[in-house]
């Protein structure tokens, strides 16, 4: 979603740069400040409240129904914000942060509306047992709740608890408390296979889990609109670069390789930008070419310096307080009231003794202790399966050992696995069919594929005359789309 914030960057950012400024614009050998006048200063306060409700009752207007006026009002709200730093660079007296805290909470406001669930989810394989212990699994050691050094410094340390971090704070803990729940629960099945890279590089584990919580929840097949796939969203060209293969599988799905990838990754922004973590996660969301010719640019200069912070955009702004707060609270739930569900994690093979697909398999599994169901712990930890393929006899898949008596129970009833197996059998009629389907901002045909499951790229380009390897498309175009669905 492209921010409605990221256009005032620049403007705002020479506005703000003079604003907290102790520095004299000239360089007489004694500068005496100017007193400070309380009255046009108490005015551009003012202004700063009356554009974040003005922004704020734009969001209630979309929400309502009305697009054009909500955004009109958020546009000339920010606009009034932009004017108030300019003239605050001139005021005597005037703070510039009170700036940058008024653009924090628009960026959270504009979160709010956008929701986090912007993810994509497709699939992928794997069969086999039923009633294996997974082959010699070694033993991990709790969740590091004690912190860990990053580099010689305590990790809790390395997290300020700034306006823009505890504003993260309250949003895990109310909206996005769910998402976090549900990164909880995922991770604890993906641990056995993400922990040990962050363990063997001595990296807390509390990264791990925030990155993983602020990118995709912990589900391993979620794709973003811009290509970012995996649990720990790789970009197609990053994901090369760190030996994330596409042939025939995209590796980006595997969460043992994908968290060496992001240990690699994380070790060399920390050693490009001198073990500071929050410039790292910003490389890490934006860019770390973006991120290096900032720091090039504003040597010493902090993530949260003005000349950085108001030169990234809206979502790297977003993004690093949340990865942050989500690691502040896999420290410490206790001081928020915070408490993570208590997961039995081991895992066991199941071998299926009738042909069934994954997604029939959690059906019959029901949804005991997850009232959500299995279907995506499943997917998680089979990451190369695809869920409507039904396996043969003698398949395994990697199960939560509890599910292995469970499905001895529930998936033997043939009544029951009949009506299920229509259920399926719905989404594949005799042949496949085709729909109409019109081109959305951020569509590529790879996402489209994806979504209509039964469609390649080379289909789709095929049957409307679209030629690679780019595969360009236009917003509002009409395709013809070869889909089972």
């Amino acid at each position: 979603m492209r921010s409605i914030t990221g256009g005032i960057g620049a403007a705002l950012l020479l506005a703000l740069a003079g604003c907290a400024s102790t520095a004299p614009r000239a360089a007489p050998e004694v500068a005496i400040a100017p007193p400070a006048d309380e009255r046009a200063v108490a005015a551009l306060y003012d202004r700063i409240g009356l554009a974040t409700s003005r922004y704020q009752g734009g969001l209630e207007l979309i929400r309502s129904g009305r697009p054009r006026d909500g955004r009109t009002d958020m546009r000339e709200a920010l606009a009034d914000i932009e004017a108030a730093a300019l003239q605050c660079a001139d005021t005597p007296g005037c703070d510039g942060d009170r700036f940058v805290g008024a653009l924090v909470v628009l960026v959270r406001l504009q979160s709010v509306a956008a929701g986090w669930d912007d993810y994509i989810d497709e699939s992928e394989d794997i069969p086999e047992s039923r009633s294996h212990d997974l082959d010699a699994p070694v033993p991990l050691p709790q969740i590091e709740r004690s912190v860990r050094l990053l580099r010689g410094k305590d990790l809790r340390d390395l997290i300020t608890l700034n306006e823009a971090v505890r504003a993260a704070l309250e949003d895990w803990l109310t909206w996005m408390r769910p998402q976090l729940i549900e990164a909880w629960l995922n991770y604890q099945y993906l641990r056995a296979e993400m922990y040990p890279a962050y363990q063997q590089a001595d990296l807390p584990e509390a990264l791990l889990f925030a990155i993983l919580a602020k990118e995709s929840a912990g589900r391993v097949h979620a794709y973003s609109p811009a290509g970012a796939a995996g649990p720990l969203q790789f970009m197609p060209a990053t994901a090369q670069r760190f030996g994330l293969t596409r042939n025939g599988f995209d590796e980006r799905l595997e969460p043992a390789a994908v968290a060496r990838a992001n240990v690699a990754y994380v070790e060399e922004q920390l050693a490009a930008f001198n073990n500071d973590l929050e410039l790292t996660l910003a490389a890490y969301n934006g860019g770390e070419g973006r991120m290096r010719r900032l720091a090039a640019k504003n040597p010493g200069k902090g993530f949260w310096s003005q000349r950085i912070f108001f030169a990234l955009p809206a979502e790297t702004r977003d993004y690093v307080p949340k990865v942050l707060a989500a690691a502040y609270l896999f420290l410490h739930p206790d001081e928020y009231g915070l408490r993570f569900p208590v997961v039995d994690s081991q895992l066991a093979l199941l071998t299926l003794d009738r042909p069934l697909s994954l997604g029939e398999v959690a059906i019959c599994l029901g949804q005991d202790e997850r009232p959500e169901g299995w279907f995506r712990t499943l997917r998680n930890l089979n990451p190369r399966l695809k869920p409507e393929e039904r396996l043969a006899v003698g398949a395994t898949l990697r199960v939560p050992a509890k599910l292995v008596a469970a499905y001895g129970e529930r998936c033997s009833d043939e009544q029951f696995l009949a009506r299920i197996a229509a259920l399926q059998d719905a989404r594949h009629p005799a042949g496949p069919t085709q729909v109409g389907y019109t081109v959305r901002r951020g569509d590529t045909l790879m996402a489209i594929a994806r979504r209509t499951r039964c469609s390649s790229v080379e289909d789709i380009a095929r049957l409307n005359g679209i030629h690679g390897p780019k595969y360009t498309l236009r917003v509002g175009q009409q395709l013809r789309l070869p889909t089972c669905s």
